[in-house]
């Protein structure tokens, strides 16, 4: 029996400030979400310069991730944009990636509620071809990597031209992790990080990333890239002149 559904999704990731998660899953589920979860991290942007007695520190973060239905990622996302403000600088970030199976969600092919998809669908193609008429396009870089390694990741990241990243805590095992702990196998704690990057950006960045955190080495830790369909809440002066440009031509 096929446990996946032939349905379109999106993967939307919406990373905020630390007490923000409520209230875009509350705006993301009314814009037609069925839900969201939420994880816990910290990030470090050109924005972010917080001090405590003269030692810089790194905020934390909250990081809402969603499986949404094709046909409502426009609206989930311009309501995210509007309860988070994530079109002013420093309040956080958002990217959509594309989907080719999911399973679990078997109770969404069969929901009629809401606008019609048909309807749906077509705001979300023009909102994906109003994002598109910058130049500009972003992939996901993702990196694990043993835990005390991701500030050697974020820094690599930032020389070679990114303007930071967001920090998740978890833990995995390997072919080369055999850490024991009174003759007991303890899987060794990780950290995630994730880059958002202007793509012609992302192969000098991976590959410094791949240079300083040596992931060439056995056991040090992995990093892929994924491309990202749509972004909100980054180069802010770029979208609010995309976004005068869009209302000139409704007009």
């Amino acid at each position: 029996m096929n446990a996946t559904l032939d349905v379109n999704c999106k993967l939307i990731v919406i990373i905020v400030k630390k007490g923000q998660a409520s209230t875009v899953v509350k705006a993301a589920k009314q814009a037609g979400s069925e839900g969201a979860t939420t994880l816990f991290g910290k990030g470090t942007g050109i924005r972010e310069k917080a001090r405590f007695w003269g030692i810089e520190i790194e905020p934390e973060k909250e990081i809402i991730v969603m499986i949404v239905l094709e046909p409502y990622v426009a609206s989930v996302l311009r309501a995210v944009v509007e309860a988070a403000d994530l079109n002013k600088p420093g309040k956080g970030i958002g990217f959509v990636i594309d989907t080719t199976q999911v399973g679990g969600i078997c109770h969404l092919s069969q929901s009629t509620s809401g606008p019609k998809p048909g309807e749906r669908a077509k705001t979300h193609k023009e909102e994906q071809n109003r994002m598109t008429e910058t130049p500009i396009v972003y992939d996901l870089i993702v990196t694990i990597v043993n835990k005390g390694h991701a500030e050697t990741v974020v820094e690599a990241s930032r020389k070679a031209g990114a303007e930071g990243g967001t920090i998740l805590s978890g833990r995995g095992t390997g072919i080369h992790e055999h850490a024991k702990l009174f003759n007991i196998l303890i899987e060794p704690e990780k950290e995630v990080v994730l880059t958002l990057i202007n793509r012609e950006l992302t192969q000098q960045v991976l590959e410094r990333i791949l240079d300083e955190a040596e992931l060439n080495k056995p056991g040090k830790g992995i990093a892929f890239v994924l491309p990202v369909d749509t972004v909100v809440g980054i180069n802010h002066a770029l979208n609010r002149m995309i976004n005068e440009h869009w209302k000139k031509k409704q007009k």
